[in-house]
């Protein structure tokens, strides 16, 4: 397992698991930054202790075979596994020059030590000093808070406005040096994959030079040097490409913190001190508190940043009520009470500030004023996957495949943006945009063009892939070998819509194109797969952890690209017949049940002739098993004529497909067939056996709308029966 990636979102919580995994990176960079010193100190011993060069090596080779990797992510990419057995492979060719006792090469200085000397100094130093600057400013952050939450409500109003202003300064202060350092944290981890790598490879390239002996090692090793120098260079193209996306969060973060709110489990969570009696009195405690409004659950964690760890245990209270304290009724600032169901007395607590407070009463239903912080940013774009569409994709393509398809840096480099937006105007004009025999002008440079049409791909309402389909096309990205992520791959494609998949095909022949004349263009598999990655898979939420996954977008795209022609002209393999296969698209090693993206296939049954109009099925109310197993009769009901009666035989081949109610029907109730866990908030999750109220069709193809639990979300068609 990897380390943990730090969201930015939470530097503004501040939490103790934040805390945690923090000091999880700390701990990671202060092992490299032994390992390197240790490793830049063997090497000069090696470089000047030339009679003592076999025990230095073996000592060298030690210490490379000793070191693992830990990458951000819970999965590593093939490169990134290239680069962490990379060490180990270093140590095997240094046991095998122990025996060559020749003179150290005069530059390994300038290519080893130096490099590492300066990752150490200039990275791992910076994220040093900005530990420091982080600490300090925590505590003084949390000094300055306690000593502001101690004033006096009775004090003049302007002195109170004056400390309100202060401590909001720094807080923000605080803030920004608290995301500042968790970049610096995540950009040192990444970089160490290559900058501490190469240097090493490139003192091994040196040896090989004048060691006359190794010249056979270093032929055997040329293979694998290849490999992990396209390694280490895609993993920097990826590094730069993800670097820039974190940066530009950080940076939206900095100017609407607000806005950008991890996803949270819980419907409030922060810090309040809560009131505690005492022999000698009263005292407030700090903790971090969650809750939950389904369960009404309240979850108290004393906790306090300054000394890192936990004040006691925790306490879990189901809430009762929750009033605003008067300001005349106590001393402090900011408090609510609360009272608990399975705790007797109240429970008096401080909130950070006037806001804070607001935000829990809002949250447990109290007695202040609901106000809605919410703000809706998001804005469809005018692209859309109709006839227009494909032909600005059409024309863009073909501009490219005839004029531009040998330039250098082709999708890489990109046209002025008044010129693009300028030509995209120009092809969504209604007018000349169904023109497809209509070449682009030759004023128009390529790479305006492929600009265009990367921004077009962009400004559809989602991305071509689709979000519901974005995290099962990254695991299986992450598949262990490459046949089954193509397999994988090849069954996601084939469930997108008919439009995606269409513009999907349409493209990928396009690139395939491309990365056949790489030799003039520069743009490998590899390139076109960290420059279309982001756009066709981009995630629904922008987290440190969806970025962190564009390496394994990349991965999909390259995999598309290569094997366009099977991912596309043919059909995926189906699953045997006969079986529970059939139910499920593919089924779980752990007898677990189909997930909402794993819908099972539902059958219909096509009447022939008169039939046709005479007769409507009925809602099929077992599994395929059971529909195989008993008599056709019991379990379809003519609502007119009477049916054929139909053989196990026939079932088998035939698919029947349930009925459900047209637009003018009345509301329905519904049982489900099987358990379903939904994967985006407009869904419902519900078990076997549930009873939906109010069901009808929805907008979305192949599924139905109804209400469970007074929640009303959409349904899997296929996993129902009508009442």
């Amino acid at each position: 397992m990897g380390l943990p990636a730090l969201e930015f979102s939470e530097c503004c919580l501040d939490s103790p698991q934040f805390r945690e995994r923090l000091r999880s990176h700390e701990a990671e960079l202060e092992k490299t930054n032994k390992f390197i010193k240790e490793l830049i100190k063997d090497g000069k011993s090696l470089v000047v202790a030339l009679k003592n060069l076999s025990t230095a090596k073996r000592k060298f080779a030690d210490s490379l075979n000793e070191f693992k990797f830990r990458c951000i992510g819970d999965a590593e990419t093939d490169d990134e596994i290239c680069i962490a057995k990379s060490l180990q492979e270093f140590a095997t060719v240094l046991r095998n020059l122990e025996d060559e006792r020749m003179r150290m090469i005069e530059n390994a200085s300038e290519v080893l030590i130096t490099p590492l000397e300066k990752f150490r100094k200039e990275q791992i130093g910076a994220a040093k000093d900005a530990k420091k600057k982080y600490d300090k400013e925590t505590e003084k952050y949390c000094g300055v808070l306690e000593k502001h939450l101690n004033l006096s409500s009775k004090k003049k109003e302007s002195q109170l406005q004056e400390a309100d202003s202060q401590v909001d300064q720094v807080r923000q202060h605080f803030y920004e040096v608290s995301l500042e350092y968790v970049f610096k944290v995540q950009e040192v981890q990444e970089r160490k994959m290559f900058e501490f790598v190469e240097p090493l490879l490139a003192f091994l390239q040196g040896l090989f030079t004048f060691y006359h002996h190794g010249y056979e090692l270093a032929k055997d090793f040329s293979d694998f040097k290849t490999e992990l120098t396209i390694s280490i260079q895609n993993t920097r193209n990826r590094f730069e490409g993800t670097r820039s996306e974190v940066e530009s969060l950080m940076k939206k973060m900095k100017e609407n913190p607000h806005e950008h709110k991890n996803i949270s489990p819980y419907t409030m969570e922060g810090y309040l001190y809560v009131q505690e009696k005492r022999h000698f009195g009263t005292s407030w405690v700090k903790h971090y508190c969650t809750y939950q409004r389904e369960t009404k659950k309240i979850t108290m964690v004393p906790f306090d940043q300054k000394s890192g760890g936990k004040g006691g245990e925790d306490e879990a209270v189901t809430l009762k009520s929750c009033t605003r304290r008067k300001t005349d009724s106590i001393e402090k600032r900011f408090c609510f009470d609360v009272e608990a169901v399975d705790r007797p007395g109240v429970i008096t607590m401080q909130a950070l500030s006037e806001e804070d407070r607001r935000l829990w009463m809002e949250a447990m239903d109290g007695r202040e004023p609901v106000y809605n912080s919410n703000k809706d940013n998001q804005s469809e774009g005018t692209a859309q996957l109709d006839n227009i569409g494909f032909s600005i994709i059409k024309r863009c393509i073909h501009a490219v495949e005839t004029r531009g398809i040998n330039e250098q840096g082709l999708y890489r480099i990109v046209g002025v943006n008044s010129r693009v937006q300028k030509l995209l105007s120009v092809l969504m004009d209604p007018k000349t945009a169904t023109e497809t025999e209509t070449e682009i002008c030759a004023e128009w440079e390529i790479k305006t063009i492929t600009s265009a049409l990367k921004t077009y791909l962009r400004m559809l309402p989602g991305p071509l892939m689709m979000y519901q389909f974005q995290r099962s096309f990254i695991k299986a990205a992450k598949l262990e070998n490459q046949e089954s992520r193509v397999s994988e791959i090849h069954s996601l494609v084939h469930r997108l819509p008919e439009k995606n998949r269409q513009m999907l095909h349409l493209l990928m022949n396009h690139l395939a194109k491309v990365a056949d004349n790489h030799k003039q263009n520069l743009m490998t598999v590899a390139n076109l797969g960290v420059v279309f990655g982001p756009t066709l898979l981009r995630p629904q939420e922008e987290t440190v952890a969806a970025i962190m996954d564009i390496k394994f977008q990349n991965i999909v795209i390259e995999i598309l690209i290569e094997n366009h022609e099977k991912i596309f002209n043919t059909v995926p393999d189906a699953p045997p017949p006969n079986s529970q296969l059939l139910l499920s698209r593919k089924k779980s090693t752990d007898s677990k049940p189909p997930s909402c993206s794993e819908r099972p296939l539902t059958l219909f049954h096509t009447p022939q002739g008169n039939e046709k109009q005479e007769n409507r099925n009925s809602i099929i109310n077992s599994s395929l098993e059971s529909v195989i197993s008993s008599n056709a009769n019991s379990l379809l009901n003519s609502t007119s004529a009477a049916q054929p009666s139909l053989t196990s035989s026939d079932l088998e081949l035939e698919v029947i497909k349930p009925t459900r109610p047209n637009s003018l029907s009345p509301l329905r109730k519904a049982r489900a067939l099987y358990a379903c866990k939904a994967e985006h908030d407009s869904e419902l999750s519900f078990t076997a056996g549930t009873v939906f109220e109010n069901v009808h069709p929805s907008q979305e193809p192949g599924w139905l709308e109804g209400t469970l639990n007074g929640k009303t979300g959409l349904i899997p068609e296929n996993y129902v029966e009508f009442l």
